[in-house]
Parts: structure tokens; C-alpha cells; sequence
């Protein structure tokens, strides 16, 4: 009789079951990606078992679409973590079934003693593909799309829970966590559940484990992070005008990303097209010049003030550095009352129309920055100017303003010319600097970084780079005793940002690292966890010799010194690996001398 009863509960339950199987799951809806321009059309996709796969993995790889992920499939992840961390994991899902609508939820994480970090502090993205390109020989001359190969890359975060997941596509999901700093110090638990319309659903398991050590937040990061921002490409993109309301809300989400991830530097154009017209959407000035019929010059700094005090209400606030006085072409603009219309004019430095221009304008701009208490964090910016240029610039500016000091993309070693008026150089990777050259700036308070242009194939942060590129940026900061990091573009976006990030002259995505809606990326994302690990080194350090533990520091300093490398190592995902796990063994050491003590 039980065995009836059995037979018979079986059978009412089938339905049920089959019935949670066969939920309908509503996609959100999303943009349309670009065609793939080189699809993999030799992979046998009928291999893959039927419905959908799934697998934990690492952040290490930028999945193909085209292409059945090469992994060992897991289900499980196991990661340590400070806490104020962030770290990161991709799920990755691929099928060579038809469209299977997609459900991706995180639980709490949870210990055995009931603490929580909840499911609020844990970020999902779908990642998307754009248009990529390669290397080859780096930039210089008009890159013809038809002689690049050009590819799909995965790189843009989608916030999305629910995604189509489409017959014989591979498709990611980027998972963020961020610890509390106030978190326990215990391992935590939590489920990833993968809901596929008329399939059964699969879980992962998370296992996370705090170390009693805390991260600051990213505004007291000792890493002077310096992406140059361009406002006017989000104007231009949305079709808003520029300093709107709506551009002013726009602007807020993506600039706090920035902020979040140690950004130090606010970038101001003095004057228009500082750089040319290197970007798709070319600067415009943040302060009006107008030369009144009587000859006098009068400045509306409207707009300058209105941006700065943005920036500095989102956390960044340590430095304004203002483009440029020797700008691309030495070409300036204003308004001439007497004309009526933008006047344009060539001035090389030293000449008596650039002493015209500028003598007026830096003793007005002097009491405007005095006034509002942003005189002493003010830099005259410029990028890659000759010391020939910069000499009688700097004449002037010493004459009328010298405590604004310079901030330079150096690549004629100027530092040397010029050690004390160079209180911001960032030097191009690869070229040497005299650690007694660094020893003394550190000592004068002066800021000493490095940048990477579309001339480096190792390491930079194109739309085709491996993302452990973007980690080892921080790794090899430290190793080589800089003060942070320089890149040319945070937003300055192309014409169809989430299409293709090819433009010009450079390798594809070296004109921006996020994209528009305050979307993240891959390559954003590396790049701040390498600047996590930067901050914790260098904490590290002064706590270990702080304690005397100086067999572990040395220890840290040999594994930090391997990074110090401008060539591509044979196992970059490896090294940064065993680095990260010297790491947190370290800190677990060193806090449990801590408490001991």
C-alpha cells in the first residue's frame, strides 16, 4: 500500500515540478550588438550538450562569442578578501540550443553565525561585445579598417538580471562583491542560481572569506589615479547641451565611478582643443575669453567653477589641472567683442602675442583661484610638449603664478630641466627615472606617475588586451615606485561607443575605458583591482615594518620587485595569482601578530 501512495504522490508531483521548470522569464531590454566581423564559423557547436551550460571562471578571460568556452567547468568559487574590497568573478553561459531567456540571481552571503553581507553589495552585469581591432604596429597613421583585423570583444557591463542567451553564443556575466569594511571576519556563503526558461535551474556555490584587514575608501587611496574626463562626448552622445540640468545628471553617475575608484585629478580645458583634434568630440573651454573693444580681456569662469566643484563634491579633490597653455598647434581662442565672432590665433610661446594672451588672463585667473581657495591644488597642464616649448612658458608662469607648478606628460626626460616647476610628471612607460630623481620629488611632496599611450603593446588597456593587463598596471606601479597612473581617456568616446571602439589612429578602445549610461567594463574594472592590490602593498608594508616583521616584508618586496617588467611575462594570470595570494597569506600573518601582541 505505501508503495501505491509513493507511486501515485510521484505522479502528482511531475506536473509541479515540471511546472516551476517551465517559468516564463521576461528579458530586459537591452541594445542591439554589432555584427560578428570575424565569426568562427569551423566551431562544431554540436558537441555541447543540449540547454544551456554554465561554469564559474575566472575574470582572466575575454570569452569569444563565437567559440565554446575552453574551461574547466566548476561550480564552486573560493576567494579572500579585506574588507572595504571589491572583488570579482565571471559566470559564463553558452548554449547551442535556440534562444534561452535567462535568469541570474545572488543570494546573501551568509556565515555559520548568521552575519550577512547582503545581496545589495553584490553587482551582476551581463557583459556585451564590441567591435575590436588589433595591435600590430601600434598607432602613427590612419588606421584603415579593412587592413586591421577586426574581431568581437566582450567588454561592456549590461546591468541586467535577465539576458537571451542565443544558439551557439557564449555570453558572460561579471560578478562584483563588495565587502563591507565593517564586515566580520569569518567565511561567508552565498548561491548563484541560473533560471533558463523550460530548463531546470543550476546553482553555484560562493565561498568567501574575509581577512581582518581593512581597505580605506577609494578618497583616501595613496594612488594619484589621473584618467582625463571629457564632459562634452556625454553631451554629444546623449544630444543634451553641454552644462544642462540633464547633462549635469548625466554626467553625476559616470564621474562617481571615477571617483570610486581613487580618481585624483580633475581635468580642465583653459582653453579650446588643447590636444587638436585627437578625440571625436573635441574639448571645448571652460572659461570664456572675451577681448572687449577697449582692449581689456574680461573671463567668465561660470563653467570652470560649476565642474570643479562637481568633481570635488563627488571625492575628487586633490588637484585641478588645467589644459593648456602649450596646446597642440599653439592655437588659442577667444571672443572679440569688436568683431563679434571667435577669433583664432597662432602663439607660440615666447612670442609677444602669446605674452599678450596669457600675462592678463594668469594674473586674473590667479586672484579668481585665491578667492576660491583652489590656488595651491591648480596645475598648468600639458602633454608631451618639448622642453624648447616649455621654456619660455615657463618663464611667464613663474613671473605671474608660480605656485601653480606644472602637471606633464613628460617623454624628453624635462624632469631633469625642470625638477622643481614639475610638481605632477608622468613619464611614458618603459623610460627609466633616477630613484634619486623619485627619492627627492617623494620628499618635495611632488607627484611622480607614469602613463600609457596606443604605443604600448604590454600592458595597456585596449578593447583587445587581456584583462590581467589592467591588474598588473597597479602591480607594476608600486614594483617600480610611482605614485599612480596616468591614461589619456576615461569617456572620450567614438561615434558609436557601444558598437565599436575602433577611431583613428589607435588601437581599438584607446580613446575611453567605460562607456555611456555609466556603463563599466572589463578593462575598467582590472584596472581597479590592480589599484586595490597597489593600496594594500603599500599598506602592508608599513604595517609589517611597523611590526618588525621584516623576514615577511622582505618576502613581499622580492614578489612585488617581479613585477617590475616591461615586457610581457610568460604567465601574466599566474603571476598576478601567486602575488595576490603572498598578499592576503601575509596580512593574515601580520594581523594575527597584531592581535597576539
Amino acid at each position: 500500500m505505501k508503495q501505491i501512495f509513493k507511486a501515485l504522490l510521484f505522479l502528482i508531483l511531475i506536473p509541479v515540478i515540471g511546472c516551476q521548470n517551465q517559468q516564463n522569464i521576461i528579458v530586459e531590454k537591452t541594445y542591439s550588438e554589432p555584427e560578428d566581423p570575424a565569426p568562427n564559423t569551423l566551431e562544431d557547436w554540436s558537441i555541447v550538450p543540449k540547454g544551456l551550460q554554465a561554469s564559474i571562471s575566472t575574470t582572466n578571460i575575454r570569452f569569444l562569442k563565437s567559440v565554446i568556452p575552453k574551461i574547466k567547468e566548476k561550480n564552486t568559487w573560493t576567494e579572500a578578501a579585506w574588507k572595504g574590497e571589491r572583488v570579482s568573478l565571471q559566470l559564463v553561459l553558452w548554449s547551442n540550443d535556440s534562444i534561452n531567456n535567462v535568469e541570474v540571481k545572488v543570494s546573501d552571503f551568509t556565515s555559520s553565525t548568521g552575519h550577512k553581507i547582503p545581496s545589495e553589495n553584490v553587482q551582476l552585469n551581463f557583459v556585451k561585445y564590441i567591435i575590436t581591432d588589433e595591435f600590430a604596429d601600434g598607432c602613427g597613421t590612419l588606421r584603415d579598417p579593412d587592413k586591421f583585423e577586426a574581431s568581437l570583444a566582450a567588454d561592456v557591463f549590461e546591468s541586467v538580471d535577465t539576458y537571451a542567451v542565443k544558439s551557439k553564443e557564449t555570453r558572460p556575466v561579471w560578478i562584483t562583491v563588495d565587502v563591507p569594511s565593517n564586515a566580520e571576519t569569518t567565511t561567508y556563503k552565498s548561491i548563484i542560481t541560473v533560471n533558463a526558461e523550460g530548463q531546470k535551474s543550476k546553482t553555484f556555490e560562493l565561498n568567501l572569506s574575509t581577512i581582518d584587514k581593512v581597505l580605506p575608501p577609494p578618497t583616501d587611496w595613496k594612488f594619484h589615479l589621473d584618467l582625463w574626463q571629457n564632459p562634452y562626448a556625454v553631451a554629444r552622445y546623449h544630444k543634451v547641451d553641454a552644462w544642462s540640468q540633464e547633462h549635469w545628471g548625466l554626467l553625476k553617475p559616470l564621474m562617481k565611478r571615477l571617483a570610486d575608484a581613487g580618481q585624483k585629478v580633475i581635468t580642465v580645458s583653459l582653453n579650446k582643443r588643447p590636444w587638436g583634434g585627437q578625440t571625436f568630440d573635441q574639448f571645448e573651454s571652460m572659461i570664456r575669453w572675451e577681448k572687449k573693444t577697449n582692449g581689456t580681456w574680461e573671463y567668465d569662469f561660470t563653467v570652470f567653477d560649476k565642474w570643479v566643484q562637481f568633481m570635488m563634491d563627488l571625492g575628487v579633490k586633490k588637484q585641478i589641472s588645467c589644459y593648456s597653455m602649450v596646446p597642440w598647434g599653439n592655437e588659442f581662442y577667444y571672443f572679440d567683442e569688436a568683431k563679434n565672432k571667435e577669433i583664432k590665433v597662432i602663439a607660440p610661446a615666447g612670442t609677444k602675442e602669446y605674452e599678450d594672451l596669457w600675462i592678463p588672463f594668469l594674473t586674473e585667473f590667479k586672484k579668481h583661484l585665491v578667492k576660491k581657495g583652489w590656488n595651491t591644488i591648480t596645475r598648468i597642464a600639458m602633454d608631451e610638449r618639448s622642453p624648447e616649448e616649455m621654456k619660455p612658458m615657463l618663464n611667464l608662469l613663474n613671473k605671474y603664478a608660480p605656485e601653480f607648478g606644472i602637471s606633464f606628460a613628460d617623454n624628453h626626460k624635462s624632469y631633469k630641466l625642470y625638477p622643481n616647476e614639475l610638481k605632477d610628471m608622468s613619464v611614458a612607460f618603459g623610460s627609466p627615472v633616477d630613484e634619486e630623481d623619485l627619492t627627492l620629488r617623494r620628499a618635495n611632496g611632488y607627484v611622480s606617475t607614469y602613463y600609457l599611450c596606443c604605443a604600448d603593446k604590454f600592458p595597456n588597456t585596449f578593447t583587445f588586451s587581456p584583462p590581467a593587463e589592467g591588474v598588473f598596471i597597479g602591480w607594476y606601479t608600486i614594483a617600480a615606485d610611482f605614485d599612480g597612473f596616468l591614461r589619456w581617456a576615461y569617456n572620450s568616446w567614438v561615434e558609436n561607443p557601444l558598437l565599436d571602439s575602433r577611431f583613428g589612429k589607435w588601437p581599438a578602445g584607446d580613446t575611453s575605458i567605460v562607456y555611456p549610461d555609466n556603463r563599466s567594463s572589463i578593462r575598467f574594472e582590472s584596472l581597479r583591482d590592480g589599484i586595490e592590490d597597489f593600496v594594500k602593498i603599500r599598506i602592508l608594508r608599513e604595517e609589517l615594518k611597523k611590526e618588525n616583521m621584516l623576514g615577511e616584508l622582505e618576502y613581499l618586496n622580492e614578489v612585488v620587485e617581479q613585477f617590475n617588467i616591461t615586457q610581457g611575462p610568460k604567465d601574466i594570470e599566474a603571476m598576478i595569482s601567486n602575488g595576490r595570494n603572498v598578499l592576503n597569506e601575509l596580512a593574515k600573518k601580520q594581523s594575527s601578530n597584531s592581535l597576539q601582541e
